[in-house]
């Protein structure tokens, strides 16, 4: 790459024309696959489902220290009390912690699978079952993973998925139900078709510039523009995804058909492939300027970035950003309800986790281009600290 041309690198994958009329094809992966389930437009939706339909409200829901925080919301919203069990440094959930902190009050455990690696579900499954209680997986980070041949979302009572953390569409959250219970859930209505129709565009648009260069990039610049002065004037309401928050006026929103059609038109085992193959090519290069938190890839594991440990976020993201790599600060807030001080690891996580792209749009020259940005940047934050030092 020259040195003086800016890379365009997005955090989330983009949207190819071609998607948007695919043709659907049978999907072995969950949430696709399951036999009773529900899409929402996120998947914050289902967790305030899940403890209404589970009947937890009132009562304790054992959550790990290390979370985004807007399932927090969402769990708190829905009438019950998050109580929270301690995470190490390396994303391991602790299981002594989770067994000593179930009390008479907790009515359920909840299980984060981070960037698409498999928390100890076997372990918590068995913990559960010992106390009675229901196991809920959070796979809205793990969408396509699975625990060697076991997909996540299929061990506990509840699997959450998140669509467009790892797929190329508008919205899209889902609530499968395992066993032999059966709930009578309403299907939810569809969202705004403007909100979508603006999701889609933007998504296409980034394509544009992925795949047009310069030219791409002027033009993106120039429809964005013309884009926004529209949605403006037309008074359009955009319902956000990515957001920071729960927001009780989308609770009963669901899933638009187009995300469903463009979901089911993926090559699900082809993104599963190139998304490990960019985790291993970054494992490669930078395994060397930051000790990796996962040093192999296990068998299904369909990572949803590379996470690298940094001593300085804003100047390794600042550095990233000015060279067009969208990297991401990876879930630096605990919610309120948690005490940071009770949980020192998690604190160092949140001070230290940047999130690297290695999704199924990235060919491997880009990912060339990537590794040597990350690189350079993460060296320029280790010789700032020592000489600050």
């Amino acid at each position: 790459m020259n040195s003086n041309q800016k890379l365009f690198v997005p955090s989330l994958p983009t949207l190819w024309p071609s998607m948007l009329w695919g043709r659907a094809k049978t999907a072995g992966f969950q949430p696709f696959a399951s036999a009773n389930v529900r899409y929402f437009y996120f998947a914050r939706n289902a967790v305030w489902l899940t403890v209404k339909m589970l009947g937890l409200d009132k009562g304790e829901v054992l959550m790990p220290s290390y979370h985004h925080g807007v399932e927090v919301e969402a769990v708190i919203d829905a009438g019950a009390t998050p109580r929270f069990y301690r995470v190490g440094s390396r994303w391991d959930v602790d299981l002594e912690d989770v067994e000593k902190k179930i009390g008479p009050k907790t009515k359920a455990l909840y299980l984060v699978h981070y960037a698409g690696f498999p928390g100890p579900v076997s372990e918590m499954r068995e913990i559960a079952d010992r106390h009675g209680l229901p196991l809920i997986e959070d796979c809205a980070l793990s969408l396509l993973s699975a625990d060697g041949t076991q997909p996540l979302g299929t061990t506990g009572d509840i699997g959450i998925f998140c669509l467009y953390k790892t797929l190329p569409v508008p919205n899209g959250g889902a609530l499968t139900i395992n066993g032999p219970r059966q709930y009578s859930l309403p299907e939810p209505p569809p969202p705004p078709l403007a909100s979508t129709f603006s999701h889609t565009v933007s998504a296409l648009l980034q394509n544009l510039e992925l795949r047009g260069g310069t030219m791409g990039r002027g033009l993106r610049s120039l429809i964005r523009k013309v884009g926004h002065g529209t949605v403006k004037a037309a008074n359009i309401e955009r319902v956000a995804t990515g957001t920071q928050h729960f927001n009780r006026d989308h609770v009963d929103m669901g899933m638009s058909p187009l995300t469903k059609r463009i979901a089911l038109a993926q090559d699900l085992e082809g993104i599963v492939e190139k998304r490990r193959r960019n985790y291993f090519f970054l494992l490669g290069r930078l395994r060397d300027v930051s000790t990796p938190l996962f040093n192999q890839l296990p068998p299904g594991v369909c990572p949803l970035f590379y996470p690298i440990v940094v001593q300085d976020k804003a100047e390794v993201l600042g550095k990233l950003h000015a060279m067009g790599i969208d990297a991401i600060d990876f879930w630096n807030r605990f919610h309120p309800a948690c005490d940071a001080a009770a949980f020192p690891e998690v604190g160092q996580l949140r001070r230290s986790i940047v999130e690297i792209p290695c999704h199924q749009d990235l060919e491997p020259e880009v990912m060339a281009n990537v590794a040597a940005a990350v690189r350079e940047a993460v060296k320029t934050d280790r010789r700032t600290r020592k000489r600050a030092g």
